[in-house]
């Protein structure tokens, strides 16, 4: 294969990528490709084409799909870097994308290889001291494992004080939470449906 054929194959997959990403995110946020064509001010065959693999996107198309659904740019192409034998399958821990969070002191990387599945995992870290700003509601199950750290949560109004190798579940509740203690609160987090 000459270096033309790989610079064509590694853009045809990343744009495939992309466009995976873009329609499981779409979906997730319960928009129609006429909405999202309407969000980045696009015709609804050009979001089609994206999410086929069949547009190479400008920043400013990237830019605008992270506005309208709601993930920073990187998102789209942190993991692109990957080694080619492991796009969906293997996420190394230095090839994890990040996802945003309007929680300050509350970040995550995703731990699932792309959106394409009925969950995705999370890292979860919640920094010395933080806390929800406010009720979290999602309509999803989700799930947390405690690596590290400690944390309190409320489900509803039940308080719970969690420490390293806890876990808890709740499904489409009111959910806040606090990091009482000095270190960084290290969590696997596992949502169904996916919402990054």
């Amino acid at each position: 294969m000459t270096k033309t054929q790989e610079i064509e194959r590694d853009t045809r997959q990343i744009a495939e990528a992309i466009g995976k990403d873009v329609r499981a995110l779409r979906r997730t946020r319960g928009l129609t490709l006429q909405a999202l064509a309407d969000k980045i001010h696009r015709s609804v065959g050009y979001v089609s084409q994206i999410e086929r693999g069949l547009s190479s996107l400008s920043v400013d198309d990237l830019r605008k799909l992270g506005a309208a659904l709601n993930v920073p740019i990187g998102f789209f192409l942190e993991h692109h870097n990957a080694d080619p034998s492991d796009r969906g399958v293997v996420v190394r821990a230095d090839a994890r994308r990040k996802v945003g969070s309007r929680e300050e002191g509350f970040t995550e990387e995703l731990l699932s290889p792309d959106m394409t599945g009925t969950f995705e995992m999370l890292r979860t870290e919640i920094a010395p001291g933080a806390t929800s700003k406010h009720l979290i509601h999602r309509p999803t199950e989700e799930a947390a494992y405690l690596v590290s750290g400690t944390l309190e949560i409320w489900v509803e109004d039940r308080h719970y004080a969690l420490a390293p190798g806890d876990a808890f579940r709740f499904h489409d509740q009111n959910v806040r939470w606090h990091n009482p203690s000095d270190e960084p609160a290290i969590l696997v987090w596992v949502v169904a449906p996916p919402v990054y």
